[in-house]
């Protein structure tokens, strides 16, 4: 659990107390120097190979991909998010270099894979029976919010600004906008991929019908 240094909170634990365990997932150095990484408590002092290999073992059939072509900021965001809910694997498509700040580390708990463009990603997953479900307010787009979004797929999210390139929504089988009472045009992709993937968790992890 948290710590408390007068005010200030402060996450994590510090070095073990006690005699040393044994279990062979656990980190000797975090061991000795405390774990103050933003982990749940579950994996406190655990190395990162043992963390993901428990992860792999529960992993969500959820692919997340991002277009990638102005080294979009949000990437990292997305890939954040995509841990959150224990994706299967983010995807980045166009340039392999992306911004990983926003990523605050989670890349290292999933798969990140890399396509040089978006029929290197359809092929992809089409080799994987995943269909390809896109997400933005284009035209002829159809609500979120009342698609049955399959168990096993890829949304795929455009750029910041400009959305899905033509191309894109070519090798969708749908694409999916959400609802928007506002007076801009879109929202930002990094929390658009969180309304979405959080849909999928409700529709596919609590089974409520969209």
């Amino acid at each position: 659990m948290p710590e408390q240094q007068g005010e200030q909170r402060v996450v994590g634990v510090g070095p073990w107390e006690g005699p040393w365990p044994d279990d062979p997932r656990f980190d000797p150095e975090l061991l000795a120097e405390g774990d103050r990484r933003n982990v749940v408590d579950e994996y406190r002092y655990w190395s990162n190979a043992a963390i993901v290999a428990d992860l792999d073992t529960r992993r969500n059939p959820l692919h997340v991909a991002v277009e990638n072509w102005q080294h979009d900021a949000n990437i990292g965001s997305v890939v954040r998010t995509a841990n959150a809910v224990n994706a299967a694997g983010a995807h980045v498509v166009g340039h392999r270099r992306w911004n990983r700040r926003g990523a605050m580390v989670t890349d290292r708990y999933l798969s990140v894979h890399h396509h040089e463009d978006v029929a290197a990603l359809a092929a992809w997953a089409a080799d994987r029976g995943l269909p390809v479900v896109g997400i933005d307010n284009v035209e002829g787009s159809v609500p979120l919010e009342t698609y049955d979004l399959p168990r096993k797929c890829v949304l795929l999210f455009g750029q910041e600004g400009p959305g899905l390139t033509d191309e894109a929504v070519a090798h969708c089988v749908d694409v999916l906008a959400i609802a928007q009472f506002g007076s801009t045009r879109s929202i930002n992709v990094g929390a658009a991929a969180a309304v979405a993937m959080h849909a999928w968790v409700r529709r596919h992890v609590f089974g409520q019908q969209p």
